[in-house]
């Protein structure tokens, strides 16, 4: 079949799956697996992520046949990116800093983190700088290549501009959402309110990328943002630990 042919036939499904896989994933290794082996949690999980962040070069390397390019650089795009990480990253900072740290609801849900990353082989504060280290450097790259590059990029020649931001930011909010829900609860304000804030996020992204062409101010972004999560989240296990011995 000629390749050209695939898009409009396939192009959907692909997406779609693209769209709740994150989810999907999220859910097996971070609940349903929540109580198994520190390795059966380890091997869903790197496993998982082979099979999403493999899914766009499959499809579009091999299947479509699509010539696949360096990203280039935008100077512009990088500067916007910068600046929105941190205006980003610095107001959650101060929001925790000068209000949500001392709250009861975050001191219970710092217990629950330290018990989670725990389960997963996040023993020490040095084990913690490098998953911190890991997530904010390069997750946040193949995280950008997965939803702008693949997931927004195929959208948007599916669908206008705007929709195709929507649709890719409320998939990006997704497997976040588990995860805040599990932490803070799902009728909780700030499960929603950080799962709105994320999907704002990805939104910013989507146009950022459409806008510059270019990965790297996203890119930059996203770690920024990431670096400040890994920062307010080093605290929180601390607080849970004082919280611990004091008891």
């Amino acid at each position: 079949m000629d390749n050209a042919l695939l898009r409009p036939r396939f192009d959907w499904p692909t997406i779609a799956f693209a769209l709740v896989y994150p989810s999907v994933l999220t859910f097996i290794y971070f609940l349903w697996l929540k109580n198994a082996p520190e390795f059966t949690q380890q091997s869903a999980y790197g496993v998982g992520k082979a099979i999403q962040f493999g899914l766009p070069l499959v499809w579009v390397g091999l299947v479509l046949r699509e010539r696949l390019r360096w990203p280039k650089f935008s100077a512009s795009g990088l500067a916007t990116g910068i600046l929105f990480g941190l205006v980003a990253g610095g107001s959650m900072l101060a929001l925790y800093f000068g209000w949500l740290r001392s709250s009861g609801e975050f001191a219970t849900s710092a217990a629950a983190m330290k018990e989670r990353l725990a389960k997963i082989g996040v023993y020490t504060p040095t084990i913690y700088a490098t998953v911190a280290l890991f997530y904010s450097l390069m997750h946040s790259l193949l995280e950008e290549y997965y939803w702008r590059w693949f997931v927004f990029g195929r959208l948007k020649k599916l669908t206008p501009l705007w929709p195709a931001i929507l649709i890719s930011a409320v998939g990006f909010m997704g497997h976040h959402v588990i995860v805040l829900g599990t932490y803070f609860g799902w009728g909780s304000i700030w499960t929603w309110f950080f799962s709105l804030a994320t999907a704002f996020g990805g939104a910013v992204w989507a146009w950022l990328y459409n806008r510059s062409g270019s990965i790297y101010g996203p890119w930059m972004s996203h770690l920024l943002i990431d670096a400040a999560i890994f920062g307010i989240g080093y605290d929180l296990m601390r607080c849970a630990t004082v919280a611990a011995r004091a008891t």
